[in-house]
């Protein structure tokens, strides 16, 4: 188990590094101080090839430059918030509008544009975790409230990765937390996510307007193309009704046993628990040549993303559970990804 430390680059006078973390298995992960964007996951296919599992570029400029949110952690609220404002206490907040007139992830400076702080590395005999923080000031984006924000990054000797969001605001505002890691299972970007195949337990999706925002309706995923209980590839649900490809928030049934993804040829999987209400599933739809890890080109569909998270837009629809914290309370959440080869577990 080790944790290695490395200068990425520099931005307004301020340093970003690149943090690695590495388990006994063989299995890295690491992830810049800009965004707290991770960066590259490293895992064996069915013959113990060593290849990166993420979308992700080489240098700081890129990051900077593109925003896919390759990586980032996304905040104060994760998805799109219709027309960028909110009621509290018979008033309307307003919040910075950056996603054709709505609010969409945090706004132009998330927790995706920010350098965070490293409070912490530490190498344990099963795992190794580093963990970073932000301030995020009272009026950032439009949001109310100073909120002192934590995330640790463990990596375990079961090739687990687990992210642990914390944070506790001065005033009441809403939080809602994410990772925006782009998954590509087939190792060094070797071909696209149309071929993974997805299992998830979810009864429902949210509706959505023509701009993505949730009405405010549940739609029966059963029989549609939404349905993946059983199981199918990216590329049988989008010929199945969902052509353009998926940009939706599943309702994730009580009391399911994770979400996997996988992909047959390379034989590797991944699954997926959190405790956080729902997943989005985003395919990549809008993806586009940039240049990344390696010198591979980008392309639409070249990764996919589960975002763990509570309902997009609950701050707008009082029938959502809620991601409102009040003043005193500590907001929490965590996600766990668990990376094998499908001739050990299936």
């Amino acid at each position: 188990m080790d944790v290695i430390k490395k200068p990425f680059g520099e931005m307004d006078g301020k340093a970003v590094e690149s943090y690695t973390l590495k388990n006994d298995s063989g299995m890295e992960m690491t992830f810049i101080t800009y965004g707290g964007a991770i960066t590259k996951i490293i895992t064996p296919d069915k013959n113990g090839v060593l290849e990166n599992v993420v979308l992700g570029f080489d240098t700081l400029e890129q990051y900077v430059q593109h925003v896919h949110y390759y990586g980032a952690l996304i905040g104060r609220v994760a998805g799109r918030i219709g027309k960028a404002n909110y009621p509290s206490r018979g008033k309307k907040v307003e919040l910075t509008s950056n996603d054709s007139g709505n609010h969409l992830h945090g706004g132009k400076i998330g927790f995706n544009r920010v350098i965070w702080a490293v409070e912490e590395a530490s190498v344990e005999k099963e795992k190794v975790s580093v963990c970073l923080s932000y301030l995020s000031r009272d009026g950032e984006e439009g949001y109310p409230g100073n909120v002192k924000v934590d995330v640790t990054y463990s990596l375990t000797n079961s090739n687990e990765l687990l992210i642990e969001y914390g944070a506790e605001p001065d005033c009441d505002t809403p939080i809602n937390m994410t990772s925006h890691s782009y998954y590509n299972l087939s190792g060094n970007y070797k071909e696209d996510i149309l071929s993974h195949r997805l299992q998830m337990k979810a009864d429902w999706i949210l509706e959505l307007s023509s701009d993505k925002v949730p009405t405010g309706k549940f739609i029966p995923s059963e029989g549609t193309a939404f349905d993946f209980h059983d199981g199918q590839t990216i590329y049988e649900g989008m010929q199945s009704g969902q052509g353009e490809g998926y940009d939706h928030a599943f309702v994730l049934n009580k009391g399911n046993q994770g979400i996997v993804l996988s992909h047959e040829e390379s034989g590797r999987a991944m699954t997926v628990e959190t405790d956080q209400e729902a997943v989005v599933l985003y395919t990549g739809n809008h993806l586009t040549d940039d240049l990344l890890t390696g010198g591979a080109r980008g392309r639409e569909h070249l990764g996919l993303c589960l975002e763990a998270q509570g309902y997009p837009d609950a701050v707008n629809h009082p029938h959502f559970p809620s991601v409102m914290v009040k003043k005193g309370e500590v907001y929490k959440a965590s996600t766990r990804y668990s990376f094998h080869v499908l001739n050990e577990q299936g």
